[in-house]
């Protein structure tokens, strides 16, 4: 058992063993860390729970049974650990401990502290792939025609590009300095980079970017996908994005035994995955105008932060977007949304994203059973418009739920 300062674990379940990169042995009593989360994140957190531990009671007959340690992060690990605690050790070392957990919304603190706590945590546990599945489930409000034609899996780089965080103030003296090397790297950079400029560093290298690549042609391989592109802007930063597109053609030949073949090849190899690249303003175009035609996307950091959102509104908003982030051997699953303080304790925000991201989890955990038992209920419901304020407000008919009430339809619903 580990030791911890302030956590008591749970005297019940057993832990998930990791027997190797993306490997694991699940007992039928798993713990699972949970971060409650700030603002909405309480609300959101029932209802969750009320959710998967019936889908997981009704699946397996009473015969599985997850059994939730709460961890702290945010402001009520300050509540817990004093001032300046948003992020205490002993929830880094349950997180590392557990293996697989779920988190609500964390507000990053004004004035100080971490950037971002939900960036620190993937940072202490190198959860190198953000992966958020983007898929519209029928009835939900979409400003598109065709929202059903988006069936996307995002898996996005999460360490380098500007998650790397190497930034300097306009006018500051360290700004200057890297300006002043950079002209003496090359005479030419004096006419491009302006005096007050603030200067940002965007790394990218293969390490970073092959294992995330890698992690998205094994995800199409193991789910029957069809294709992984690779999304990026590699037409004007040929040495950061461009090698990006150029190391993902690298790991499906050398780590998948892939083949190059042209475009009028394709047609005939409906049995295989196809590894394809696209400039990153045109595949914006393509997820409105095509987006039937991609099912797995890799991309860096930053295209990957918009595009998620992008197909996320196509398909209903934040409200309805899972997300984890994860690495070989270390999951955590999240609502990909903000903690909406103004409707702290409301019970009136949608959980519709943390329990989908529990479907993640579930699906993760190999309890496919229960994860589709829960999209069943969420299905039915939305069809019944029986919704929280965000989707009732766009849909007439609609009888307008708390967040709770939405969360035990769903349980009744499977």
């Amino acid at each position: 058992m580990a030791s911890y300062q302030k956590l008591t674990e749970p005297k019940e379940g057993s832990k998930i063993k990791v027997l190797g990169p993306n490997k694991f042995e699940v007992p039928n009593d798993p713990i699972i860390p949970f971060i409650e989360g700030d603002g909405i994140g309480a609300d959101l957190t029932r209802a969750m729970h009320t959710v998967i531990n019936a889908a997981v009671k009704k699946a397996y007959d009473g015969k599985r049974k997850i059994h939730w340690f709460e961890v702290y992060a945010g402001e009520k690990a300050v509540e817990k650990y004093g001032e300046g605690q948003y992020l205490p050790e002993d929830t880094i070392t349950a997180l590392k401990e557990y293996s697989v957990s779920i988190k609500g919304p964390l507000t990053t603190p004004v004035g100080g502290g971490f950037r971002s706590l939900n960036v620190t945590i993937r940072q202490v546990l190198d959860l190198f792939a953000c992966v958020r599945p983007v898929k519209y489930y029928k009835g939900i409000p979409s400003p598109v025609k065709h929202p059903e034609k988006v069936d996307m899996i995002i898996f996005r780089e999460n360490t380098e590009d500007i998650y790397a965080g190497i930034e300097y103030r306009s006018g500051s003296a360290e700004a200057k300095k890297l300006r002043d090397f950079l002209i003496s790297l090359d005479s030419k950079n004096k006419e491009k980079i302006r005096e007050d400029a603030g200067l940002g560093i965007k790394p990218m290298g293969p390490f970073a970017s092959k294992r995330l690549i890698k992690k998205a042609i094994q995800y199409a391989i193991d789910n029957g996908k069809s294709s992984v592109t690779l999304v990026h802007k590699g037409n004007i930063m040929k040495f950061t994005e461009g090698a990006f597109k150029d190391w993902g053609y690298e790991v499906a030949r050398d780590e998948f035994g892939g083949k190059l073949i042209t475009e009028a090849e394709v047609a005939g190899h409906t049995d295989k995955i196809i590894i394809k690249d696209r400039i990153a303003d045109s595949m914006f175009q393509q997820g409105l105008l095509r987006p039937d035609e991609y099912s797995v996307l890799a991309l860096p950091n930053l295209n990957g932060d918009y595009m998620s959102d992008a197909l996320a509104a196509q398909v209903g908003g934040l409200g309805m977007a899972p997300g984890a982030n994860m690495s070989d051997t270390i999951a955590v699953f999240e609502a990909t949304h903000g903690s909406a303080p103004k409707y702290t304790n409301q019970d009136k925000a949608n959980p519709g994203s943390l329990i989908l991201s529990a479907v993640m989890m579930l699906v993760h955990l190999g309890w496919k059973e229960a994860a589709d038992l829960v999209e069943k209920g969420i299905n039915k419901t939305i069809g019944q418009k029986y919704v929280t304020y965000d989707l009732a407000r766009q849909m007439e008919g609609a009888t307008e739920v708390k967040c709770s009430q939405f969360g035990e339809r769903i349980a009744e619903n499977m």
